[in-house]
């Protein structure tokens, strides 16, 4: 019944989440895959990067995602999001609920990852690789307090991952902390470290090392393997300027929520006298350093630390007695929670809205329909959606933002969508005809006092410059 709940919870938050701008490149490439047979491994969307080499880091699931829109078109694509949300919530409970041996525990366990986790649901590969963390750690679990042999369903888990998203390297770091601490047995205070029988400890590792094997079953190879190495040590302007990679601020409610439960994790070490093993207190740092560099990362944070605080909590209820269960009213809860679910869910009308607020579909309607040409610079969160609406019309820039750093293209445009340089520079370097921008872009400001510039299309949240001529000086 408390999983029904999750169910409905999914969904009410999911159901507005459908103008996440990277969606429709994910979503094209999906396409491309599912057509054509073949993983691309170099830009197929831009004019900028001249082709350059491109790592596919989540194939598999932007297949997914294109199978979901092919059999349901945008609502397949919001049941693909409402089912990994669900996925998760649930996936989190049980896994909480294994942590804590209580069900209502485990539940709030849950509720702490949906907390966390509301700044990250979108359609996009991250949401499977975030329910194949939480399937991780339910093997380790599983794995550790019972039957070792659990484990060794962590290398075709991995072999899944890591064509799926680029958070099986976190996988693969989480493993690696349990089974280090495995081998080490010391109490500190709280901190306990247990050794645990060698067997199991054998085990685990050799089921790591299998792992880190299955992690080569991709197209690329040891690119695709180093690749969220990349992405944290080489892409420096993607993660100071994109906004999810932003620092989270403490401030904020989500920043308050993950202050207040690190602080709910000390007070019920000290007021309960509470232990806190070795691999928790690692991984609540990772989890915690991760949030705090990179407000995406809130969601990692919630999937660790939520079983950590259950296990903490455990004895806040009683446990779970079988002969007080109520099944009649249950299956009422469960069948009323389905319904509910069911009435939330987006009709088609009201994806079509979502779109049209968030991206610039009227815009691309005027440049097909004037039959507008030459090379076009748009704004960086318009670039996935004209990649699947307008494939024809090659984008200056869109949220694959490691292709375009590797390349400099990311590092010109930033500086001339802030004006930090002359406009001009990068307009006549590229030969550009026609700019897509917002409304309340910098240069949706500048342009028009250009010479040789004149606004062509004003729409509820975009705009259209068009080149007149030879482009001077600011007036």
């Amino acid at each position: 019944m408390l999983g029904s709940l999750l169910v409905v919870l999914a969904v009410l938050t999911a159901r507005a989440r459908f103008n996440d701008p990277d969606m429709w490149w994910h979503l094209k490439t999906g396409q491309i895959i599912w057509t054509t047979r073949t993983i691309p491994t170099t830009d197929l969307f831009s004019f900028t990067t001249n082709h350059h080499a491109w790592v596919p880091h989540e194939w598999l699931s932007q297949v997914s995602i294109y199978g979901a829109y092919r059999l349901g078109g945008y609502p397949g694509l919001m049941l693909w999001l409402c089912f990994f949300t669900a996925a998760i919530f649930i996936a989190g409970y049980a896994l909480c609920s294994l942590y804590s041996g209580s069900a209502k525990v485990g539940w709030l366990g849950a509720l702490i990852i949906w907390f966390c986790s509301t700044g990250g649901l979108a359609i996009r590969p991250q949401m499977i690789g975030y329910l194949l963390l939480v399937v991780e750690l339910l093997l380790l679990r599983l794995g550790s307090t019972r039957n070792p042999r659990w484990f060794f369903w962590l290398p075709p888990l991995f072999a899944v991952w890591v064509n799926c998203h680029g958070s099986f390297f976190l996988g693969i770091l989480v493993a690696a902390v349990f089974c280090f601490c495995s081998f080490l047995s010391f109490r500190m205070g709280p901190l306990v470290s247990s050794r645990w029988e060698p067997r199991r400890s054998r085990m685990l590792a050799l089921a790591l090392g299998l792992s880190v094997a299955a992690l080569f079953f991709n197209p690329v190879g040891m690119q695709q393997v180093l690749y969220p190495l990349n992405t944290m040590m080489h892409q420096s302007i993607g993660l100071s300027q994109v906004e999810e990679w932003q620092p989270l601020l403490l401030s904020s409610p989500r920043g308050l929520g993950f202050v207040g439960i690190l602080a709910c994790i000390v007070l019920v070490l000290i007021a309960r006298r509470a232990e806190l093993f070795l691999p928790e207190l690692l991984l609540l740092a990772v989890g915690a350093e991760f949030a705090v560099s990179h407000r995406r990362m809130m969601f990692v944070f919630g999937i660790l630390v939520a079983p950590v605080l259950s296990r903490l909590l455990a004895t806040l209820w009683d446990g779970h007695d079988a002969e007080q269960d109520h099944p009649i009213i249950n299956a009422v809860f469960i069948a009323a929670s389905l319904v509910v679910a069911f009435l939330a869910f987006p009709n088609r009308q009201n994806l079509l809205r979502q779109v049209n607020v968030g991206n610039p579909v009227k815009a691309v309607e005027f440049i097909k329909a004037h039959h507008l040409s030459g090379r076009m610079l748009n704004d960086y969160g318009y670039g996935g959606y004209l990649i699947w609406a307008a494939p024809e019309y090659p984008v200056f820039v869109d949220g694959r933002a490691d292709v375009f750093e590797w390349t400099g293209v990311l590092e010109e445009f930033g500086r001339w969508a802030t004006l930090q340089s002359d406009p001009n520079t990068l307009l006549n370097k590229y030969g550009i005809e026609f700019c897509l921008l917002g409304r309340q872009s910098p240069m949706a400001h500048v342009l028009p006092v250009m010479q040789g510039w004149k606004a062509i299309y004003t729409g509820n949240n975009s705009i259209i410059f068009e080149r007149t001529a030879a482009s001077g000086p600011l007036k």
